[in-house]
């Protein structure tokens, strides 16, 4: 079920403006329609693998209910959807009704996936009460939010305390091998591709969102300055990208 800008019959969710930067919303519904094939040409299929490390770190498990944030076409939230079988609840939250409408067509044939929820909305605002989820995903989002922090804070509100959040994304490194590579492979391999689907100057914001992203210890000291118990980052993927894992 996709729920674009509609208001839920159930006082536990709130409709919400959506207050995300218009170019990057834009962007990802440009490229939702290749989105899961890149993914698989960039990463040789490693994304899968990252995928499944992230969602294992929350810990979700039998009946739980759990949120994916920034849940794109919906990779996170079919694994959340097993782990937490048909006695639990899944939502895959995405500014982009594109990216959204992608992910619903791919989980509407497939009956295990009958307990997940799509909807659009705003990571800076969720509109969702105090200590709703048991467990949180956020893959390759935080990186493209205007207000990190005001997305952390919004990721803890909603999360039960002692539940974990799992938010993997690329790696933002201080060694300079790593960081260089990570710049010649956005330069030397994910542009190049791109732009056989004619989407060259939509991925080259790639190499700008990293510089600018935070490092693993960064991402640490901000999941603590907000009130997260524990964080702990994890560099994945020889490096290329990292996992935050914080619980309330």
């Amino acid at each position: 079920m996709l729920t674009a800008l509609a208001p839920y019959p159930s006082s536990t969710f709130r409709p919400t403006s959506i207050r995300c930067a218009n170019d990057r919303q834009a962007l990802f519904n440009r490229i939702a329609p290749v989105y899961d094939n890149l993914n698989d040409l960039l990463s040789l299929g490693q994304h899968r693998i990252w995928k499944r490390m992230a969602v294992s770190w929350t810990g979700a498990k039998m009946g739980d209910r759990v949120l994916d944030v920034c849940c794109g076409s919906g990779d996170l939230a079919f694994l959340l959807s097993n782990n937490v079988s048909s006695h639990g609840k899944v939502i895959g939250l995405d500014f982009s009704k594109e990216q959204l409408m992608v992910a619903e067509s791919r989980s509407s044939s497939k009956s295990c996936f009958k307990n997940i929820e799509w909807v659009q909305g705003d990571a800076l605002d969720l509109p969702f009460d105090d200590g709703w989820f048991d467990a949180i995903t956020m893959g390759y989002g935080l990186r493209n939010v205007v207000d990190k922090r005001k997305a952390m804070q919004e990721i803890l509100r909603v999360l039960k305390p002692g539940s974990t959040v799992s938010i993997l994304d690329f790696n933002k490194s201080n060694e300079l091998l790593t960081s260089s590579i990570t710049e010649w492979m956005i330069d030397n391999v994910v542009v190049p591709v791109a732009s056989v689907y004619g989407l060259s100057e939509d991925y080259k914001y790639l190499k700008s969102s990293i510089r600018e992203f935070l490092t693993g210890k960064e991402l640490e000291k901000l999941a603590l300055e907000v009130g997260f118990s524990t964080a702990r980052h994890y560099e994945i993927g020889g490096g290329l990208m990292g996992c935050l894992v914080a619980k309330h």
